[in-house]
């Protein structure tokens, strides 16, 4: 039996450990139940032949980086080795197992139920990305049950908090944990037939407008901030038409722009009543940062908009916050470590595969960029990411298990 055949004949064993992830509810914000899922992480990869270490990130520095609400959730990352004998080159694979907080009504009683129906399983963090961990246990199981060797030494992490930053997931791995990859697969960015060469980085500012309060029966004697703040938002429609003249086409012949969203966030100040003028305001800007530009200088460009559009507009004071960045990275697929991926996924779907670069941020700029080691994204995907009703296809979990196998299989680096 070989190892996809194994992964073809046991699709309740995957479905079983996903269930497993989902039902630990790892939501981040605050960081829910980091302890139990890590200590089952642990068990799992110990029980397929890896060395397993679970690493605590330091009370000092979770201090340091997590707001005050959060100091009472502690984080850990979990890494695994296996060594292979004869084996010249190592792979890492990398998961978050962290997931957004849930809303709205779900079609199944619980948002961490993991139901089965119609060929999907449904559930919190089936998509974004247990379906990824799950897939990847179950190559592994698959390896080790066909005794079937890996052709390169295998790192698997799980790490923490990608739903916020991976300061203290993917990015204390990489400079803290005892790692020496030569490849990397961070498991989403691409499904299907593509495979993730690059994503595009992030910039998130908090724009806070300053007003003066007055009664609402005399607005002459304040500044409202509301008003102040809108206008800045309409000044917002010169920098979008900036940006649309920026176009990049990635190598599956896609044309990207940088983009720019505003007011994901947006608040009033303290004190807000009907019959007050407002004193404050605020809203956010989601900044989207192509490979192809400067991280620094679209910061900058950014900054100096800001502050030339409020002086355009009489009384308008602002305060500019960064809230955090992470940086975008690609690199052209023409490494014989991409071209290996790609013949995997072509022969799992039948159709030849292609490189694309995902418009969100993952944790492959870590790897990329801190590293620099040849980093691809590729997992199951799914169908509604942070929204009700998340979900999985149970045959994309199942390809993505024989890919990840038919990779360590075929690849010696």
């Amino acid at each position: 039996m070989t190892p996809a055949d194994y992964i073809q004949s046991h699709p309740g064993e995957l479905l079983g450990r996903l269930q497993q992830l989902v039902g630990i509810p790892t939501v981040n914000p605050p960081g829910e139940n980091y302890d139990q899922i890590t200590a089952w992480l642990t068990h799992e990869l110990e029980t397929l032949g890896l060395r397993t270490r679970r690493f605590s990130i330091p009370h000092r520095l979770l201090r340091q980086t997590l707001p005050p609400d959060q100091h009472g959730y502690p984080r850990f990352n979990v890494l695994g080795h296996l060594r292979v004998p004869g084996a010249r080159k190592t792979i890492h694979f990398n998961a978050h197992y962290d997931v957004v907080p849930v809303s709205g009504r779900w079609r199944f009683d619980s948002p961490f139920s993991g139901a089965v129906s119609g060929g999907w399983i449904y559930g919190r963090g089936t998509a974004d990305m247990k379906g990824s961990i799950a897939s990847l246990l179950v190559a592994l199981r698959a390896l080790r049950a066909t005794r079937t060797a890996p052709r390169l030494n295998v790192e698997v992490s799980f790490t923490a908090d990608e739903e916020t930053d991976s300061a203290l997931g993917a990015g204390w791995l990489v400079q803290h944990a005892p790692i020496q990859p030569d490849y990397a697969l961070v498991m989403e960015g691409g499904e299907g037939r593509n495979v993730c060469c690059g994503h595009n980085g992030t910039l998130w500012l908090e724009v806070q407008v300053h007003g003066r309060p007055a009664h609402g029966s005399t607005p002459q004697k304040g500044i409202n901030a509301l008003e102040k703040m809108a206008a800045l938002i309409r000044a917002f429609d010169e920098y979008k038409e900036r940006l649309a003249r920026r176009p990049w086409k990635t190598p599956e012949g896609r044309t990207q722009y940088p983009t720019v969203n505003l007011g994901g966030v947006f608040h009033c100040g303290a004190g807000a009543k009907i019959n007050t003028v407002p004193a404050h305001a605020s809203f956010t800007v989601d900044r989207r940062v192509l490979p192809t530009e400067d991280h620094a200088a679209a910061e900058r460009e950014l900054r100096l908009f800001l502050a030339a559009a409020a002086s355009r507009i009489p009384d308008c004071r602002i305060t500019v916050l960064k809230i955090s960045e992470n940086f975008s990275c690609f690199a052209e697929p023409s490494h014989p470590y991409f071209a290996a991926m790609a013949g995997c996924v072509t022969r799992a779907r039948g159709e030849k595969a292609r490189f694309n670069v995902s418009t969100g941020f993952n944790d492959m700029h870590f790897f990329s960029h801190h590293l620099k080691i040849p980093t691809l994204g590729y997992g199951p995907g799914g169908e509604d990411y942070h929204a009700v009703n998340e979900r999985a296809r149970v045959k994309e979990l199942l390809a993505s298990a024989k890919i990840y196998a038919d990779l360590l299989t075929t690849f010696a680096g």
